[in-house]
C-alpha cells in the first residue's frame, strides 16, 4: 500500500498544479475563507471556518495521542500515563508557539523534520547492521499481511491498490483546494509557475517520505520475524503491527540512540501541532474576530488575545486526544477515519464557489450535509451496521470514505444548486 501511494502523486500535482492552482491564483485574498463569502454568502463561509478548525483540532488531538500511545508501550506502562504525555507534549508546543510565533514555528520544524528523518535511517542503519545486509527486505508476501488486490468490488475488502490510489488523490486535492493553509501558500508564491514548482517540490518530499517510512516498517517487520523470541508474551505481529517500532525502540536500541529515535517521533507530532495552532489562532483572528468589527483595539492587546487563544486550543487538544481512543481500528485506520470526515467537505465548498456558477448557498449546505453524513456512515459503518463476523473489519472499508463523501457531496449540491437557479 505505501508503495502504491506514490501512484497517486503525479495524478494530483496535475490535477493541483494545472487545475487548481491557475484559479487560485487569480483570488487575491487575505483569508481563503473569504472567496466562500464573496461567491456564496457569510453562512458558507463560516460554515468552511467551523469546518477547518474541527479538522485541525482533532487533527492535532489524533496525532499527540497516537504518540503518546508509542510511548506508553517504550515505557511499558499502562495508558493512564497518556494525559500526562499529552498534556507535556502540548504544553511545550504551545508555549514556543504563542511566544515565538511564525519563526518559531520554522526554526522548529527544520529541527524537528531533521530528527524526524535521522530516526528514520537509524532504524534502518541498525537493522541492516542486525542483518549484516539487507536480508530483512522480504522477497515474498508475508502470512500476516492482509491480501491487497488491484482492485474489487466488494466494500469488505479493506485495502485495494485502486484504492489506495483513489483515496491518496482525494487526500491531497481535497487538502491542496481547501486548506488555509495551503491556499495561502499558493498565494505567497509570483505566479502559477511558481507555485507549481513549489507543489512539485513538497510532492518529491512527500514521495521521499513514503519511501522511508516504508522500508522502515519492513526492516522492523523482517527484524521481529528474525527474533521471534524478543517479542513480549501474547504479541502479534498482525493484530499489534502498531506497537513495533516502539518495542524495538525501546528494547533493542542503546539507551542514547532510542532518546534519538523518541525525540525524532515526538518531532513529527510537534511539528504538526505547533504550525496547527499558529494557523487556527491566524484563521480565529482573521476570520472571525476581525470579520466582525471584535479586532483588539491595540497591537498589545492582539498579542496577548492571540497568546490566550494559542493556549485554549492546546487545552482543547488536550481534551479532544482523550476521546481519540474510541475510535476503532490501527493507527492508519483510525488517522483515515478522523481526518477525512471533513478534508473532502470542507473541499465541496471551495469547488462550488470557484468552479460551478449555479451554485446557491441552500445546494452547498445540502451536498456537505449529504457529503459528511456519508463519511460518517462509512467511517464507523463497523459501530452502526456490525463488524465482519469473518475479519473483525468494518463492512465497508475506510478507503472509500473520501471519495464516496466527495462524490455524495458534489453530486448532491450540483442538483440541488440547479434545481434553485
Amino acid at each position: 500500500v505505501a508503495m502504491v501511494r506514490i501512484l497517486a502523486l503525479p495524478i494530483t500535482f496535475l490535477v493541483v498544479g494545472y487545475f487548481l492552482v491557475p484559479v487560485y491564483m487569480r483570488q487575491r485574498v487575505t483569508s481563503a475563507y473569504q472567496l466562500l463569502e464573496e461567491r456564496l454568502d457569510l453562512s458558507v463561509r463560516l460554515l468552511g471556518v467551523a469546518m477547518f478548525l474541527c479538522l485541525r483540532l482533532v487533527w492535532m488531538s489524533l496525532l499527540v495521542y497516537l504518540a503518546s500511545k508509542a510511548l506508553i508501550v517504550m515505557m511499558g506502562v499502562d495508558e493512564t500515563y497518556i494525559p500526562w504525555i499529552v498534556l507535556a507534549t502540548g504544553l511545550v508546543s504551545v508555549i514556543y508557539t504563542s511566544l515565538g510565533g511564525l519563526r518559531a514555528v520554522v526554526v522548529t520544524d527544520l529541527i524537528q523534520t531533521i530528527l524526524l528523518f535521522g530516526g528514520a535511517l537509524l532504524v534502518l542503519g541498525v537493522v541492516t547492521w542486525d542483518f549484516g545486509g539487507f536480508g530483512w527486505f522480504p522477497t515474498e508476501w508475508q502470512a500476516n499481511w492482509d491480501p491487497q488486490p488491484v482492485f474489487s468490488f466488494d466494500p469488505k475488502v479493506r485495502v485495494t491498490a485502486f484504492g489506495t490510489v483513489l483515496g491518496v488523490v482525494c487526500w491531497y486535492v481535497s487538502t491542496a483546494g481547501g486548506d488555509q493553509v495551503s491556499i495561502q501558500r499558493f498565494m505567497a508564491t509570483r505566479d502559477a509557475d511558481a507555485a507549481r514548482r513549489a507543489y512539485a517540490t513538497q510532492m518529491a518530499v512527500s514521495a521521499v517520505v513514503v519511501v522511508v517510512l516504508f522500508l522502515v516498517g519492513l526492516a522492523l517487520l523482517g527484524y521481529f520475524r528474525a527474533h521471534p523470541d524478543w517479542l513480549p508474551e501474547g504479541t502479534n505481529l498482525r493484530k499489534d503491527a502498531d506497537d513495533l517500532f516502539p518495542l524495538f525502540i525501546s528494547y533493542h536500541l542503546p539507551p542514547g540512540i532510542s532518546g534519538l529515535v523518541v525525540a525524532a517521533m515526538f518531532a513529527a507530532a510537534m511539528s504538526s501541532l505547533d504550525s496547527g495552532v499558529n494557523s487556527i489562532t491566524a484563521v480565529v483572528m482573521t476570520d472571525l474576530l476581525e470579520r466582525f468589527g471584535l479586532r483588539p483595539k491595540t497591537e498589545k492587546a492582539y498579542v496577548l488575545a492571540a497568546r490566550l487563544l494559542a493556549f485554549g486550543i492546546g487545552a482543547t487538544i488536550v481534551v479532544g486526544s482523550m476521546f481519540v481512543k474510541n475510535i476503532p481500528g490501527n493507527f492508519m485506520a483510525v488517522t483515515e477515519k478522523a481526518v477525512n470526515l471533513l478534508v473532502t467537505p470542507i473541499f465541496s465548498l471551495f469547488f462550488f464557489a470557484l468552479f460551478v456558477p449555479f451554485a446557491r448557498p441552500l445546494g452547498v449546505w445540502a451536498g456537505w450535509f449529504c457529503g459528511t453524513t456519508t463519511a460518517i456512515l462509512i467511517a464507523f459503518s463497523g459501530p452502526i451496521f456490525g463488524y465482519n463476523p469473518v475479519t473483525g473489519y468494518d463492512p465497508v472499508s475506510f478507503q472509500w470514505i473520501a471519495p464516496s463523501a466527495l462524490t455524495v457531496n458534489i453530486s448532491v449540491g450540483l442538483i440541488v444548486s440547479r434545481i434553485l437557479s
